[in-house]
């Protein structure tokens, strides 16, 4: 929302796009001032360009794509696009008879004056048909930092709540001196996903879907971000096991012969743009997404066509986050019970150009081995995002019931002022923005 305000002797009033009630700052010659900045900006080559380059990028060097000597994508079956009309696709018979998602929601990192940081995230796992039993279980993580080595955080023990159905624990988090917020975030929300999806796997009959990637990226992404998050990675137990718990997930799962996937609503890896431009000393796309939307996007005319979603085949992915837990990867140290390719995580990724919006689908290796199979997740993935235009039915769901709405995050937090004796610490963009300034 844009306006201007302020308007100077001699001008006329001039508000553009502004609430009743709000604040607008920006006279129309600065707002003219900004647009001609923009002009200036003019990229080497057009998006026509772009779109060129990625089709030489999915036709000469996807098959495989290789860095530092490193296979780091590769197809799985023939390498190909394909497309499906909307209507037809959310109409099908449902591949998976019941679905089943799972979703994680905190109420972010919140610091307060006596040196404590601390973050709560809660699990919940949907079901279609709905399930209003399950739907009522709830995992509980609280997750503290305390450079004050006199605190006492209690007790490890998982405890019952709500006649059963919710189960919580607090965790405390290793000392850093730095990223405080970040650590208790990762590991509050990654240890309440797993550990819920654990307690709950049996219930799972046909299909479940993470509300997000298959494995804890945030946290194995700790390799690389900084060296102080990286000895964590080596000298304490406690990310570990967090780490852990998504194999054993995928070994439950693979032992049950019901497929696991992670639904991706914002994917983010940059592992074929890096390796395009250590070849070619160029990749104009700002991640792997803004290259796969020039690949998928189709256009009639100028005009974008929106009757079908557009899709790619799957390929096996080793770069990044995906390294970790890959052949080309040590897991961490951790102990993997099936062998090692059954880990490596499969996606493929799907365009909906109606919302213009892509998401990445992943699978472990030991689901996308499987041809039909891998052909019965597609097609129930294009089903649910035909239907809901964007993720499908149970992820929606897990996500509203995951989720810790601003209000309840602000009463938690004054609720914990109290408990705590101590208030939180607060940023100017809060009193001035009204948000949340920590805000994941």
């Amino acid at each position: 929302m844009w306006g201007c305000g302020a308007v100077a002797p001699g001008r006329g009033s001039f508000l553009f796009g502004s609430l009743p009630g709000e604040r607008v700052t920006l006279d129309p010659v600065h707002f003219d001032g900004i647009v001609d900045l923009a002009r200036r900006i003019r990229p080497g080559v057009d998006e026509t360009d772009h779109r060129a380059f990625a089709t030489t990028v999915w036709e000469e060097f996807l098959d495989p794509l290789r860095r530092d000597g490193v296979t780091v994508l590769e197809p799985l079956g023939e390498k190909r696009r394909g497309a499906v009309d909307v209507q037809s696709v959310a109409l099908q018979e449902e591949p998976f008879p019941t679905r089943h998602g799972l979703d994680s929601g905190t109420i972010n990192p919140t610091t307060f004056k006596n040196g404590i940081v601390l973050d709560v995230a809660q699990a919940a796992m949907s079901a279609v048909p709905s399930d209003l039993g399950l739907h009522r279980a709830r995992t509980v993580v609280a997750t503290v930092h305390a450079n004050d080595v006199t605190v006492d955080v209690g007790g490890d023990d998982w405890l019952l709540d709500d006649d059963g159905f919710a189960r919580r624990r607090i965790l405390q988090a290793p000392r850093v001196d730095r990223f405080e917020q970040h650590v208790v975030h990762v590991l509050a929300l990654y240890l309440a996903e797993s550990h819920h999806a654990l307690t709950q796997a049996d219930v799972v009959e046909d299909l479940l879907v993470l509300d997000g990637p298959l494995y804890p990226k945030g946290l194995l992404e700790w390799r690389g971000r900084d060296a102080r998050l990286e000895d964590l990675l080596v000298e304490d137990t406690r990310p570990r096991d967090v780490a852990a718990n998504y194999l054993r997930l995928v070994e439950r799962f693979v032992e049950r012969e019901v497929p696991l996937i992670g639904f991706v609503k914002s994917p983010t890896t940059r592992t074929i743009t890096r390796a395009v431009r250590s070849k070619t000393g160029n990749a104009p796309w700002v991640d792997d997404a803004a290259l796969f939307r020039g690949l998928l996007e189709r256009r009639d005319g100028g005009e974008r066509r929106t009757d079908e979603l557009t899709f790619t085949n799957w390929f096996l992915s080793r770069g990044g986050a995906d390294r970790v837990f890959s052949t080309a990867g040590d897991a961490l140290g951790l102990d993997r019970r099936l062998d090692q390719a059954a880990y490596e995580t499969a996606f493929f990724v799907v365009y909906d150009p109606r919302t213009d919006l892509l998401f990445r689908v992943e699978t472990p290796r030991a689901f996308a081995r499987d041809p039909d199979l891998r052909d019965r997740i597609r097609r129930q993935v294009l089903q649910g995002v035909a239907i809901e235009r964007g993720p499908p039915p149970c992820v929606e769901k897990a996500d509203e019931l995951a989720r810790i709405s601003r209000e309840e995050k602000a009463t938690l937090q004054e609720a914990l002022e109290r408990a705590f004796e101590s208030e939180r610490e607060r940023e100017y963009d809060e009193k001035r923005w009204g948000i949340d300034a920590g805000e994941y």
